[in-house]
């Protein structure tokens, strides 16, 4: 079971990324998905997450109206669409998949994780 995260690398302040995460080995179509981020020297941090259907996301307050989570249920993919980055967004923003349906903000609430995808933002 695998969680692949892919799209990362250097932006300049401003401009956009989408990041993807595609699953292998299992279906997590019935999962809710998020991802979190990871900073040098910081703890990882929530950042977006989606429920099963993807009728439902949720955001952190830092990233609200610049970045959206999207999934294909079909294509058994996430992507994180990043708009607006600022430096403060540098980081290895990791993928996950939650042990249930719902919108999940915890990384308790999350059973498996990708390999993580840095993203650098120059300023």
């Amino acid at each position: 079971v695998q969680l692949q995260a892919s799209g990362g690398g250097l932006v300049q302040a401003g401009g956009s990324l989408r990041l993807s995460c595609v699953a292998s080995g299992r279906t997590f179509s019935n999962n809710g998905m998020g991802w979190f981020r990871q900073a040098p020297g910081k703890e990882r941090e929530f950042v977006a997450a989606i429920m099963w259907s993807g009728g439902s996301t949720s955001y952190s307050d830092f990233v609200k109206g610049r970045f959206t989570i999207s999934r294909d249920r079909v294509k058994d993919t996430v992507y994180l669409q990043m708009n607006t980055l600022k430096s403060e967004d540098t980081a290895v923003y990791y993928c996950a998949a939650a042990r249930g349906g719902y919108v999940a903000m915890r990384e308790y609430e999350y059973a498996y994780w990708g390999q993580g995808t840095l993203v650098t933002v120059s300023s």
